[in-house]
């Protein structure tokens, strides 16, 4: 088989294409990219950064997962906020996004701890808020009637008068169990249990994002990659263009975005269909990659400015250190998996194992 796909490969050598070398990039940049010198601010702030990360285990019955989160806080002196769990979760085609959402419960619950317990000047978190907000809601699996016939102000009220007290976990299992949100018992059917958890745990990030929003002048989305191509409309991502044919400090022109265009929302439509978004992308240091930055409010050209020169003074090799420190703290690799489960006394037979007797 192997020979088979020698001959394919080389057969569709060079089928990914470049840009045409006819094309006038000059003349695609002028205007929508600007070298700049980038310095750093003089100001005194406090700064925080968060990521999450999850991984899992397959075995014959089930899936042993694992998922945290963690921020970082710098007000002169390095801080740290950690959350995590551990899950037995069955097989189902929606595990990922499943597990995506419970990481993004964490992380968002961090960054409220770091924006209330520390009253940080500005938290960067690692993605984009505008992305998750137009995608909002989960695709893998349908809702369940039983949350869509309880959809309404007072689910909502119960999930925030219980994120008031408390500010760690998920909140949604108990929730679903306390509002019998489910009709079937929840030994009878895991794949109506984990769709209900699906859903409730979407519900349960948008409140969180709700909450986070709260603070949006101190919010910075930063992204190292990106699918959109909106500022140059090429069929590749704006930010691979100007990885491509940029090397300098610089900005791009500014633009606003509105998450509603994209993504209506059943509750908390009024909050939502009013945020703009400030999107531009930038790199702090020549020959370093492009980072896209959001920030969720409708920033000034001279704001902009003063939060990339604030992120520039903590940031080393063009990228926010506190992110990529968060980034490295947070990561479950494969080896953490083995240790955890040999914690955790755990000795099922896997499939690649079946297939090794």
């Amino acid at each position: 088989m192997l020979n088979s796909l020698y001959e394919k490969a080389i057969a569709k050598r060079g089928f990914i294409f470049d840009i045409e070398p006819t094309t006038d990039i000059e003349s695609q940049l002028k205007n929508k990219w600007f070298d700049r010198q980038i310095g750093e601010s003089k100001a005194s702030f406090s700064i925080a950064a968060g990521d999450g990360s999850f991984n899992k285990k397959k075995f014959l019955t089930t899936n042993f997962c694992a998922v945290g989160a963690e921020s970082i806080i710098y007000d002169g002196e390095i801080k740290k906020i950690d959350d995590s769990d551990i899950f037995d979760i069955p097989h189902v085609s929606f595990l990922d996004e499943l597990l995506s959402n419970y990481m993004a419960i964490y992380e968002l619950k961090c960054s409220l701890r770091a924006l209330r317990d520390y009253d940080v000047d500005y938290y960067m978190i690692d993605g984009s808020i505008l992305g998750d907000l137009q995608n909002a809601f989960p695709r893998g699996a349908k809702l369940p009637l039983k949350i869509k016939d309880n959809l309404d102000d007072s689910l909502l009220s119960e999930f925030q008068s219980r994120l008031r007290v408390r500010h760690y976990g998920l909140l949604f299992p108990d929730i679903r169990d306390d509002l019998k949100l489910m009709d079937l018992p929840k030994s009878d059917d895991s794949n109506i249990l984990n769709e209900t958890n699906l859903h409730l745990a979407s519900i349960e990030k948008i409140i969180l994002l709700r909450e986070i929003l709260q603070f949006r002048k101190k919010i910075i989305s930063i992204s190292k990659t990106s699918s959109d191509n909106e500022l140059f409309r090429w069929n590749i991502p704006d930010i691979a263009f100007l990885d491509k044919f940029t090397k300098k400090q610089g900005i791009t022109l500014i633009k606003y975005r509105n998450a509603y265009e994209k993504a209506p929302f059943p509750f908390y439509n009024d909050f939502f269909k009013k945020l703009t978004f400030t999107v531009f992308y930038v790199r702090l240091q020549d020959n370093k990659n492009v980072l896209k930055v959001e920030l969720p409010y409708r920033a000034t050209e001279e704001e902009v400015f003063e939060i990339i020169k604030k992120i520039n003074v903590l940031s080393v090799q063009g990228y926010p250190y506190l992110l990529n420190k968060a980034h490295n703290d947070v990561v479950i690799t494969d080896r953490n998996m083995k240790e955890l489960m040999k914690i955790a006394k755990i000795y099922e037979t896997t499939n690649r194992e079946v297939m090794s007797w």
